[in-house]
């Protein structure tokens, strides 16, 4: 719960409950920023506080008994029923549940209410919005905006631990205009996987020379959306080909209406992450490389570290490094050892030591040409 010292803030018209037993002494007021309720210390249950407590409560389960709430907030069930229909005026949706127990359910309205967070909730929240610039979902101006109205009102003591997190969200590749995706579409594609749904839709292929009029629809049935490098990715099963697809979603352009309704299958591996570094790798099952191999190389291993990604260094001494590294090819492999200045050993395997001679060939080539 964010906390102000009660003389910080200013009532911003919660109702007082006159007729409430008890001391008032010390009695604190709550502040309503915008959708961001902060709430005062007070020395005694106060109405604000209360209520704040009611609306918690109902957030965390979907229907809770008037006798539990009463139990849980120490006060009559009348005052429960009070205090709900003060949230009420407030704008908050509560229904009464019938039934043996009765109960009350805080439902979805039409128009956000105020909400109410604890402390790693609200430095959740602008943790969150700090990094929402690099997902390309287009929000980059919404979540700087959140995220200015939510440090205002933060206590100083989580806004040093906000500001002391020192995160900034850079993009792991360059990014047009062309790359960022509209959120009608993300909310679109993300309906169809809820709902099981197969999606139609043109794909702009940068391999491909001839327009996008001239390719029929592709049908995928979406199963995940992934932001991934600073991009988003539909992971489906493609029925046409009969195998799990990779697509970006700043190439697509959804076609209405969306196709049949599907049975969800499996995922490969059944985790999404694994599954889908697995397939940046090349490789269609184990999120490992195609091809591994490894090397020495006549340099510190202080020089190889930060260029090898997830390779493996070993010290074999002053000037001598054990590098096992992956890669999509042999070829691939064999350039990428090529790129450190310096005498190369292949320890293994064989078709490591062809792959660097079919690059000589090529090189050798290259160089004789005018």
């Amino acid at each position: 719960m964010v906390r102000f010292p009660s003389q910080e803030v200013s009532s911003p018209g919660i109702p007082c409950d006159e007729d409430h037993s008890g001391s008032d002494t010390g009695q604190g007021t709550s502040a309503i920023y915008g959708n961001l309720v902060v709430v005062p210390i007070a020395s005694s249950t106060t109405t604000s506080a209360r209520l704040l407590s009611l609306l918690s409560l109902l957030q965390v389960r979907r229907d809770w008994p008037g006798e539990l709430l009463a139990q849980r907030l120490g006060i009559s069930e009348r005052t429960v029923r009070r205090d709900v229909d003060r949230l009420r005026e407030l704008g908050y949706p509560v229904r009464a549940v019938k039934g043996p127990e009765g109960g009350y359910r805080l439902e979805a309205g039409s128009e956000l209410p105020p909400l109410r967070f604890d402390d790693e909730q609200a430095v959740a929240l602008a943790v969150a919005l700090r990094i929402a610039v690099g997902t390309g979902a287009g929000i980059e101006e919404g979540a700087t905006r959140a995220l200015a109205t939510i440090r205002r009102v933060l206590p100083s003591r989580l806004r040093q631990h906000v500001d002391a997190l020192e995160i900034t969200a850079v993009e792991t590749t360059a990014r047009t205009s062309d790359s960022q995706v509209d959120p009608p579409v993300l909310l679109a594609l993300s309906a169809a996987i809820r709902t099981c749904t197969e999606v139609r839709f043109d794909y702009r292929s940068p391999t491909r020379s001839d327009s996008i009029d001239s390719q029929p629809p592709r049908r995928v049935q979406a199963h995940h959306l992934v932001a991934r490098g600073g991009r988003w990715y539909l992971v489906g099963w493609d029925p046409s080909r009969e195998d799990w697809r990779v697509f970006r979603v700043d190439r697509m352009t959804l076609r209405v209406p969306n196709g049949p309704r599907f049975v969800s299958k499996h995922l490969p591996g059944g985790d999404i992450a694994t599954f889908l570094s697995a397939r940046f790798k090349g490789s269609e099952t184990e999120d490992s490389w195609p091809c591994y191999g490894e090397a020495i190389l006549e340099l510190p291993a202080a020089q190889v570290v930060p260029f090898v990604g997830d390779g493996v260094v070993e010290e074999l001494g002053p000037t001598r490094t054990k590098l096992g590294l992956g890669s999509w090819s042999w070829i691939a492999l064999a350039a990428t050892l090529a790129r450190f200045d310096a005498e190369i050993e292949v320890i293994t395997p064989d078709p490591l030591r062809t792959a660097f001679a079919e690059l000589a060939r090529r090189a050798h080539r290259t160089a004789g040409r005018p």
